[in-house]
C-alpha cells in the first residue's frame, strides 16, 4: 500500500474521533448553572447585614461570589413569581398574574429550559413548579423530588434547580416548635404590633431560615464531592419577601426584596457580570423578569426578542435598567389590582382598585398568629396609625424613601417635595404598562372569554383587539375616586367596550353613596349588562351603598351570578367578593349560597379550593 493510501486511511480512522474530541470540548466550553432557591424570604440573611441571622452556607455563596443589593422578585406570591422565572414575561401581559391562575403562552414560545436544552444542557427541577402557564412541549428532563445533575449523561452540562420550602409561610406557624433564635432580640417592622405572638413568628421564621442554608450546605457538598466547583456557577435567590403578612402578598419592598447571590468560577469569569468582585455588592437592579435572559445569556444563547428582562451576565448582558417593577394581582380568593416601581431608593405604587382594604381575608394568611392577633388588636383600637393602615382603605397612590423609611409607613406621595421623584415614577409606571401590554386591567373572566383560540398576549398585543389607552384611561380616572369624574364615569358606563363599562363601574362604587345616587338608573341597567364582570361590579355598587329596592336588586343579581357551575370560577370567585362587601344586607343571600354547587371540579387546576371556601365563610357569616 502506498504512503498516499495509508496517509488516506490514517486520516479517515482519526477523522471521527477527532470530530468527536472537538465536539467534546466544546460542550465543555459551557459551564453548568446551578440555581438554589428558597421559599418565603427576604434578605434576613447575615451577609445582607442582618446579626440576628443564622445562615454560614449561603454566606459562604457571597463571601466568595457577589451579592446583589437591590432585587426584586416582581411578584410578591410564588405562582405569578415563578411564571415570571419560566417565561421571561411579566405575567400581566400573559394573563397570569393572579395566584394560580391558568393560561397558556403563544405557540412559537417556550419555557426557557428549552432553549438551554437545545444548546446541550442537562435541565432538571427538583421540585417546584406552580406555574400559571401551561407546560407545552419541552420544560424539564427531570422534575421531581428526585431529579439531580448525577443522572445527566456523561459529558453534558447542566441546569439545575434545587428548592427549598422548610422557610415557606406555612412552616412559620407549624406548632409546637422551640424558638431558637430568642423571640425577645427580633427585630418587629413598624408596620406590625410588637406582641409575644409577633416576636414569636419572627423568630420562628429565622429558625426556618437556619434550617433552609443547612439544606443549601448540603447542595454545595454534593457539588464538592462530585469535583464540579470550579465547572459551575452559581445562584441563590429567595422566591419572594417572607412569608410574614404585609411581605409575602403586597408589592412593597418588604414583598418583593429577595436575596440574589451568584458565584461565578474563576475559568468562566469572562461570563462574569462586568462590575463583579469576590466578596462584593452589585448595585444593579435585578428581578426575577431577568434571569430566563441571563441563563441563556450564560449558555451562550441569545435571548429571545419577545422576552421582557435584561441578561446581567454572559455575552449578552446589557446596561443596568433604570427600574424595576411589581404587581399583585389575585390573591386566592380575593380580588386586586396593584402596579409598583422603584429606581432602587423610592418605591411608587399605584393602587387601581383603592377601595379594597390591604388586609382582605385570605383564609390562608389568617392561619398566622401574627395575622390574627394584628387584626384582633385594630378591631379592639389598640394599634398606632401604622400599624392600623394594614386594615384600612388604600390610597391610589404611595411613594416611600427606603433609605430614611425601609419599613414603608411613611406615605410621601403628598408631599410637595416629593412630587418631581413622584411624576417620574409614576411615568415610568404607564411606560412600563402601555409597553408589556398590560392586561390586567380585564376582569379575569374575559381575559379567557375575549382571547378565543389564541393566547391572551397574543390578544394583548393586538392594539385593533384591546384599546389600552381607552382602558386605562378609564381605570385611572375610576381609581382617582375624583367626584368631579362622576358625569363622565356614569357616561361610560354605555361605552362599547365592556371592559371599560367595568371600570366605570368600579368608579362609581369606589365613591360609594355619592356614586350610586348619581348613576342609580344607569347601574340598574348595568344589572342586564352581555358582561357578567360588569353586573357584578354594578350589583356590589347598589348592594352596598344604594337603597332597600337597588339592595334587593343586587341580591336578586348576585344570587344567580355565584353559580360556579353556570357561570364559571372567576365570575362565581367576583360575585362571592362583591356579596361579602355587602356584609348584613347580604343576609338573604344565605340560603341560596347554602345551596350552590362548590365547582371544585369545574375549577382549574391548582384553584379548586377558593370558591368552596368563599362559600363556606359566607355562609357562616351570613346565618348568624
Amino acid at each position: 500500500m502506498s504512503r498516499m493510501v495509508l496517509l488516506v486511511v490514517a486520516l479517515w480512522l482519526v477523522a471521527p474521533l477527532g470530530s468527536a474530541f472537538a465536539e467534546d470540548a466544546t460542550t465543555q466550553k459551557l459551564p453548568n448553572i446551578l440555581w438554589i432557591t428558597s421559599e418565603d424570604n427576604g434578605p434576613e440573611l447575615g451577609c445582607y447585614g442582618d446579626k440576628y441571622a443564622d445562615s454560614p452556607n449561603i454566606d459562604s455563596i457571597a463571601a466568595k461570589g457577589m451579592r446583589y443589593k437591590r432585587a426584586w422578585s416582581n411578584a410578591p406570591v410564588c405562582a405569578p413569581a415563578r411564571t415570571t422565572i419560566i417565561s421571561g414575561i411579566y405575567p400581566p401581559a400573559t394573563g397570569a398574574e393572579h395566584m394560580r391562575s391558568n393560561t397558556v403562552l403563544p405557540s412559537d414560545f417556550h419555557m426557557f429550559p428549552y432553549y438551554l436544552h437545545e444548546a446541550g444542557y442537562y435541565c432538571t427541577n427538583n421540585s417546584k413548579e406552580d406555574y400559571n402557564l401551561g407546560k407545552d412541549g419541552f420544560v424539564w428532563d427531570a422534575s421531581s423530588g428526585k431529579a439531580h445533575w448525577r443522572d445527566r449523561p456523561e459529558g453534558k452540562p447542566f441546569f439545575s434547580v434545587f428548592n427549598f420550602t422548610v422557610s415557606h409561610e406555612s412552616q412559620i406557624r407549624k406548632r409546637p416548635h422551640t424558638p431558637v433564635h430568642d423571640p425577645a432580640k427580633a427585630r418587629v417592622p413598624a408596620y406590625h404590633p410588637d406582641t409575644p405572638e409577633v416576636r414569636r413568628d419572627w423568630a420562628q421564621y429565622y429558625d426556618k431560615i437556619t434550617e433552609m442554608d443547612q439544606q443549601v450546605g448540603r447542595v454545595l457538598k454534593q457539588l464538592k464531592e462530585d469535583g464540579l466547583e470550579e465547572d459551575t456557577i452559581i445562584f441563590y435567590y429567595g422566591d419572594h419577601g417572607s412569608g410574614m403578612p404585609r411581605s409575602k402578598r403586597w408589592p412593597y419592598d418588604s414583598g418583593l426584596h429577595v436575596p440574589m447571590i451568584v458565584h461565578v468560577p474563576e475559568k468562566y469569569k469572562d461570563l462574569a457580570p462586568k462590575e463583579y468582585q469576590v466578596g462584593g455588592v452589585s448595585d444593579r437592579l435585578v428581578g426575577f423578569i431577568d434571569l430566563a435572559p441571563t441563563v441563556l445569556s450564560l449558555a451562550g444563547v441569545e435571548p429571545k426578542p419577545w422576552m421582557q428582562g435584561d441578561a446581567f451576565m454572559g455575552e449578552f448582558q446589557t446596561k443596568p435598567p433604570k427600574y424595576m417593577f411589581g404587581f399583585r394581582g389575585r390573591m386566592d380568593e380575593r380580588y386586586d389590582m396593584v402596579r409598583t416601581v422603584t429606581d432602587g431608593r423610592y418605591v411608587y405604587i399605584r393602587n387601581f382598585m383603592p377601595h379594597k382594604i390591604y388586609g382582605q381575608h385570605i383564609d390562608y394568611m389568617f392561619q398566622t398568629p401574627t395575622t390574627q392577633v394584628w387584626k384582633q388588636m385594630y378591631d379592639e383600637g389598640k394599634l398606632n396609625e401604622a400599624q392600623s393602615a394594614f386594615w384600612e382603605e388604600k390610597p391610589t397612590e404611595e411613594l416611600y424613601d427606603l433609605q430614611n423609611d425601609p419599613d414603608e409607613v411613611h406615605n410621601i406621595a403628598d408631599h410637595p417635595k416629593a412630587q418631581a421623584k413622584l411624576e417620574e415614577l409614576k411615568t415610568a409606571l404607564t411606560k412600563w404598562q402601555l409597553e408589556i401590554r398590560d392586561i390586567g386591567f380585564l376582569p379575569e373572566d374575559e381575559i379567557h372569554k375575549k382571547r378565543g383560540d389564541r393566547s391572551p398576549y397574543e390578544w394583548g398585543h393586538d392594539e385593533q383587539q384591546y384599546e389600552m389607552k381607552n382602558v386605562m384611561a378609564a381605570a385611572a380616572m375610576a381609581s382617582r375616586r375624583d367626584p368631579n369624574q362622576l358625569p363622565r364615569l356614569t357616561n361610560l358606563l354605555s361605552n362599547s367596550d365592556n371592559v371599560v363599562r367595568y371600570w366605570a363601574a368600579l368608579g362609581i362604587l369606589m365613591q360609594k353613596e355619592k356614586g350610586v345616587d348619581q348613576a342609580r338608573s344607569q347601574l340598574r341597567a348595568a344589572l342586564e349588562d352581555e358582561s357578567l364582570s360588569v353586573r357584578c361590579i354594578a350589583a356590589e355598587a347598589l348592594g352596598c351603598y344604594g337603597n332597600d329596592e337597588d339592595v334587593q336588586l343586587a341580591i336578586e343579581t348576585l344570587g344567580p351570578l355565584a353559580d360556579p357551575v353556570e357561570n364559571g370560577v372567576y365570575v362565581s370567585m367576583l360575585a362571592l367578593n362583591s356579596i361579602d362587601a355587602m356584609d348584613e344586607k347580604a343576609k338573604p343571600l344565605a340560603p341560596v349560597l347554602a345551596k350552590l354547587p362548590n365547582g371544585s371540579k369545574q375549577a382549574p387546576p391548582r384553584m379548586g379550593s377558593y370558591v368552596p371556601r368563599l362559600l363556606q365563610d359566607l355562609t357562616k357569616e351570613l346565618s348568624q
